[in-house]
């Protein structure tokens, strides 16, 4: 068994929570996590990007003038790639830049990042935070007392809570999610990772099952 320390509102030690070390043994493989990352970022691009065509720029398709007789090049019409303001030859077009990765590899890259995060001392469990009201200086209050205000940071609480995150979304840097959408890209993408003592334990019971 490992346990890990649990710190209150106020940034002191308030005991501390046992879990299986099982999860520690797990092996990290860079390659796979890279490859999550990437698949989390490609997802995300919109991939709208278009430029027109000779057949979409306005403008008549008729001669410019006839072949001969004129002293003048042979030209074509005003909407051919070859003159100014004509259509692109080889323009670019919506193009979807998603791909998937099999669940299981995805759900090995979490936990491989999870490990990565306790290796390295950024996972700091903190006791029930909960809010009557939105307040976002109780949360900010929390992460100075905590020592990593400033700090990219990755709060993850066991279910989603409107009030929250409703007191996380104007912080900068401050990302809110929980237990059960935790994934590779949000441990890589943020420096510190913050879970509530319910959201601990659930992550431990989701990877060592």
């Amino acid at each position: 068994m490992a346990s890990v320390e649990v710190r209150n509102a106020g940034g002191a030690v308030a005991g501390s929570v046992e879990f299986d070390s099982v999860l520690l043994e797990s092996k990290v493989t860079p390659r796979l996590l890279r490859d999550a990352y990437v698949m989390y970022e490609t997802s995300r691009r919109q991939g709208t990007a278009r430029i027109k065509t000779k057949g979409e720029i306005a403008g008549s398709k008729k001669k410019l003038f006839r072949q001969k007789g004129t002293g003048n090049a042979r030209m074509g019409q005003k909407r051919t790639p070859v003159r100014i303001g004509g259509g692109n030859a080889f323009g670019k077009n919506p193009k979807d830049w998603s791909f998937r990765m099999p669940k299981k590899a995805l759900r090995v890259a979490t936990r491989m990042a999870l490990v990565g995060k306790f290796n390295d001392g950024e996972i700091i469990v903190v006791d029930q935070f909960k809010q009557e009201r939105p307040k976002t200086k109780e949360v900010a209050q929390l992460l100075k007392a905590l020592s990593i205000a400033g700090k990219s940071c990755l709060f993850v609480v066991a279910d989603y809570d409107k009030t929250l995150w409703l007191s996380t979304r104007n912080i900068p840097r401050l990302s809110l999610t929980t237990a059960a959408w935790l994934n590779s890209y949000d441990l890589l993408k943020h420096r510190v990772v913050v879970m509530t003592r319910d959201a601990f334990s659930n992550c431990v019971a989701r990877f060592t099952a």
